[in-house]
């Protein structure tokens, strides 16, 4: 590794997948898997390709039962381009010698070099050396440079470029008894010799898909076809030093694409019209400078160099070009087909950070929510509650997609899932409205899209809230909370926990903020948006008394993840990392042994440690506060103590939260956590996840802890409140940020020393408040302010 660069050295199919995945290279509309260009999918490759938001739902039949699931879908693969001598094999590191192999993936323009030295059975040496891009400036281009140098050798080198849409989603070992093939109706064609074309369509989504490819090359090109697969050959002629070179060019367009009415007239065209390789790269190059300019962050070291990867993943996820797009944040990013490519929770850890860098982006995230509300609303109908549920997991238009079961791969059984009860999701969106109106200032969202979500949320805590007489609070039954370890009560019938502490404080939070919003709202809208709803003064009575009076359960003087938590028994921690080493999914082993997990105070992730994530101590404690409830620095520490060692770290979220929460007041167990944090998919610390796809919540998550939660950065009240907390390991960096109507504010932490930079423009001036003091800085002006010890 260097700073710019990630580089592998050496050839190891044990590690192709893994690789594959850190080596994606995309451009926020798709994006395909760094797998090399002369191997088809097998046990060892699996080279995919994804458009964001592009969909297909299938039903499988598991276990006698009907399974439906909807995956992002694998759509035909551009990247085949394959080479042998005269009357040889095709060359792959399957089939021949690979004396020498290098993979790096350069982070400063987006593209991936691949250097391999083939030995020949001719005798001699093939040099291969490929250049690969996805277009950063024109998000529906992709090129390919290949260069061929061999030494000790003259003949003819036969190569054969593909468009291969015989393929299918296999990408998961675990999904492997479910029907993946989506793609339907596939047909070839030429527009010319150097121009080949494929479409296809989803087969229940109905989305159309074209692709084209021109290859560019000094020798004559020829066209053969088969139903799925568009081949172009050339010959070229080897000479011992000199190098000869192939360019395939790839344009790709989808149906959902706007201002198109036919994708494969609209993918020929581009393709045809697209400049030359050299052309491409130079565009390409000048886009990614433009942004790295804007998500610029400067950490010394090792970390540093990890964060820069992760940026770069991020951004390839969620580009500026997503903002023209009807799309929620991947999970799993572009980069594989673990779960299913669905949206979940985790924007609640990406979108922190694209407020503060790229606005109109999450912007358009919480676009795709909005456009999503209505299915909301019909799912908590459905469940007999007014307001709005959102889904655990979400596709393409909105409506549950979690799975009904899943496989565990140690005993090969299939088990019931109920994460579909983690009704908290709706939370998260709430506090990525706020979030992002609070850095933006976008109160023309807030006061109408921002503040539908936020109504028909508040709406839906405040339906599920039940009084209970006895206690004299109002409950929240039958959820499950971000743990996901617990779903039931030992020996229950029905799944579900009472008062999960997460769950129940950001309802209250979430009812208590949802209030202050539709009384500031200006007095037209408001009444508008009460016709509209239904919404009246006795309901918002309601939600005034049930953000103070939600029940938080207690056990030993901590908090309890949820109520009953402190009857259930200790688990014998030492015995099963002595047993078993890798415990992370303690769910899967305890299953496999006939056990459950529901049994045992023993968390996969933070749950209640989450709060002190979402919510600065001084928040917490009001919060808390407002429903009656004591929240002082002993009974919190205790609480973190307590979870600290109970928790088994199986998501890679988890090693972000902690690390985050512990770097207020115990920074050296704080680093070992955000270590983790950072090598959770450059180690694979999951046991074989990456290779599925990148974590990019975890991979957002670690560049917001350097932004906010090391500065105690928070955008609100049109200021930019600071309290830092340097760790000795990351005492000194810098990065910019995007607040309001200024680009560019420069912040540096150096040495005890705070140094902002507010860059000359025609805005206002920029509010800086950190704890006991305030500055005022002018655009154009720098200041620097000493830190308390």
């Amino acid at each position: 590794m260097t700073g710019w660069t990630w580089e592998y050295e050496g050839y190891e199919p044990a590690d192709e997948r893994l690789r594959e995945s850190l080596c994606t290279l995309g451009n926020g509309y798709f994006a395909t898997r760094g797998a090399l260009p002369e191997c088809a999918a097998d046990d060892v490759h699996y080279p995919g390709t994804y458009v964001a938001g592009c969909y297909n739902r299938l039903v499988s039949h598991v276990s006698g039962r009907a399974v439906e699931n909807e995956d992002m879908v694998n759509v035909p693969n551009w990247l085949p381009l394959r080479f042998r001598t005269r009357g040889g094999a095709w060359l792959t590191p399957e089939t021949a010698e690979v004396l020498d192999h290098t993979q790096v993936l350069h982070l400063t323009d987006g593209v991936l070099e691949r250097r391999t030295r083939y030995a020949l059975a001719e005798g001699g040496t093939l040099w291969v050396r490929q250049l690969r891009l996805t277009h950063m400036a024109d998000p529906h281009l992709a090129a390919l440079r290949t260069e061929f140098t061999a030494h000790g050798h003259t003949g003819e080198l036969e190569v054969e470029a593909a468009l291969d849409g015989g393929v299918s989603n296999a990408g998961v070992t675990r999904y492997r008894d479910l029907d993946g093939h989506h793609l339907t109706h596939v047909h070839t064609g030429t527009a010319d010799a150097a121009t080949a074309w494929l479409r296809c369509r989803t087969r229940t989504s109905d989305i159309r898909i074209g692709m084209a490819a021109r290859l560019d090359c000094a020798e004559p090109v020829a066209v053969r076809h088969t139903r799925s697969r568009t081949v172009q050959c050339t010959r070229l002629t080897l000479r011992p030093g000199h190098t000869a070179t192939v360019d395939k060019i790839v344009a790709l367009h989808t149906s959902h694409d706007p201002a198109i009415s036919d994708p494969l007239f609209a993918a020929v065209a581009r393709v045809e019209r697209a400049p030359d390789f050299d052309t491409l790269l130079d565009s390409h190059r000048t886009a990614w400078a433009q942004l790295w300019r804007r998500a610029d962050l400067e950490v010394p070291g090792e970390a540093g160099r990890i964060l820069r990867l992760h940026m770069f993943h991020v951004l390839q996820t969620l580009s500026p070009h997503t903002a023209d797009l009807d799309v929620g944040v991947p999970a799993r990013g572009l980069h594989g087909e673990a779960y299913r490519g669905h949206v979940f929770w985790d924007e609640l850890f990406v979108l922190p950070y694209l407020d503060l860098h790229f606005p109109e982006v999450a912007r358009a995230l919480l676009r795709y929510r909005h456009r999503r509300l209505e299915q909301a609303c019909t799912a908590a109908r459905d469940a007999g509650r007014r307001g709005a549920m959102y889904p655990w997991q979400s596709g393409s238009d909105g409506r549950e997609e979690t799975q009904r079961v899943h496989l565990n791969p140690r005993s090969g059984r299939w088990l019931p899932d109920r994460s579909r009860l983690q009704y908290h999701v709706g939370s998260a969106v709430a506090y990525n409205v706020l979030r992002y109106c609070d850095a933006s200032g976008d109160m023309e969202f807030l006061h109408t899209k921002g503040a539908e979500m936020l109504l028909q949320i508040a709406r839906f805590w405040a339906d599920a809230a039940e009084w209970d007489a006895d206690l004299g609070r109002h409950r929240i039954r039958r959820v499950m909370g971000p743990d996901e370890y617990h779903d039931a009560y030992p020996d229950a019938a029905e799944p579900g926990l009472d008062d999960n502490a997460y769950t129940n404080v950001t309802a209250a939070w979430v009812l208590a903020r949802t209030l202050d919003v539709l009384s500031g709202l200006p007095e037209p809208r408001r009444r508008e948006l009460g016709e509209r709803t239904g919404l009246d003064e006795g309901e918002l009575e309601l939600w005034e008394e049930v953000s103070r009076t939600l029940y938080v359960p207690f056990h030993e003087g901590v908090i309890s993840q949820f109520d009953g938590y402190g009857e259930l028994a200790e688990l014998d921690w030492s015995g099963y990392r002595a047993r078993y080493d890798d415990i992370r999914r303690l769910d899967r082993i305890l299953e496999a042994e006939g056990d459950t997990v529901n049994r045992y105070r023993a968390s996969k992730q933070a749950d209640v440690l989450m709060l002190g994530y979402l919510f600065r101590p001084s928040a917490l404690k009001a919060l808390f506060s407002r429903l009656g409830v004591l929240l002082d620095d002993d009974i919190w520490r205790r609480t973190v103590d307590h979870y600290l060692h109970r928790t088994s770290h199986g998501s890679t979220l988890s090693g972000l939260v902690h690390g985050w929460v512990l770097a207020r007041d115990r920074r050296a167990e704080a680093w070992e956590f955000c270590q983790e944090a950072l090598r959770g998919d450059i180690a694979d610390v999951q046991g074989g996840t990456t290779g599925e796809g990148i974590h990019l919540g975890a991979m957002a998550g670690t560049l917001d802890l350097v932004q906010r939660g090391l500065t105690g950065l928070e955008a609100r009240d049109g200021a930019l409140y600071l309290d830092p907390v340097p760790l000795p390991e990351l005492s000194s960096y810098g990065f910019s940020l995007r607040h309001r109507r200024h680009w560019g504010i420069h912040l540096r932490l150096r040495h005890g020393r705070l140094e902002i930079t507010v860059p000359h423009s025609d805005a206002g001036p920029v509010d800086v408040r950190l704890p006991g003091r305030e500055v005022r800085l002018e655009p154009g002006e720098t200041v620097q302010l000493t830190l308390p010890d």
